[in-house]
């Protein structure tokens, strides 16, 4: 065979092969995508991120618990850090949104914002602010309500405490009333730190996060 007839017969094969590849792509739909699974995802402090616990032991394990027992196709991604104030939160929070694009956020943040003294002013600016950056990306939203002791003053304890109710109201999202309901009062359930809820706490604390997503239980269903 001369260079001219191996030239043409290459050519011949490379037509044959455009070809075939053009048949396939037409049966490609315009803008298919990989399918992902629907995510939740978690901004909180040391309450979510397992401090003092083993690993796989915390709230936010025993929600991943349920909806697989459920056969939800949703996961859950935990953006929990240890020592995480409002401000932080904000700091990562969208790329985080760009990176798993969350259908809900659950939004725990402030309590080491009070611990250090910042001004509830502060607080609400970059909780409502989270909040809104969620919502501006497509994701729902549910805020965890969080109560400060008495020993912080009776005016400041009270602004705190009325923060989060305030927060839902005006932005429209769903709200977990006091996220450490039903054991904040029985130091049985804390850690040495008298700070830090236990392993016997974690059940607790997730059934408060559950009865409030019930607006998103045909959500969580549904996808």
């Amino acid at each position: 065979m001369n260079q001219y007839i191996w030239l043409n017969f290459l050519s011949k094969k490379l037509q044959a092969a455009l070809m075939a590849t053009a048949l396939f792509c037409l049966f490609i739909p315009f803008g298919t995508k990989a399918q992902t699974n629907p995510t939740i995802l978690v901004m909180g402090d040391s309450l979510s991120a397992e401090y003092g616990l083993a690993r796989g032991t915390g709230w936010v394990r025993l929600l991943e618990d349920q909806l697989q027992r459920q056969r939800s196709s949703w996961g859950v991604f935990n953006a929990s850090i240890s020592g995480e104030t409002s401000a932080g939160g904000l700091s990562r929070l969208s790329k985080q949104l760009e990176q798993k694009k969350p259908g809900i956020v659950l939004l725990e943040l402030g309590a080491n914002d009070a611990l250090r003294g910042l001004s509830i002013q502060e607080s609400e600016k970059n909780l409502r602010k989270m909040i809104q950056l969620s919502k501006a990306s497509g994701a729902k939203v549910l805020l965890f309500g969080i109560q400060i002791p008495p020993n912080y003053g009776q005016e400041y304890t009270k602004e705190f405490h009325d923060l989060y109710p305030k927060l839902a109201r005006q932005e429209q999202v769903e709200l977990v009333p006091f996220f450490l309901k039903n054991v904040a009062s029985d130091i049985n359930l804390f850690q040495a730190d008298r700070m830090h809820p236990n392993e016997k706490a974690q059940v607790i604390l997730f059934k408060n996060v559950w009865g409030a997503m019930a607006p998103y239980q045909t959500l969580l269903k549904s996808q």
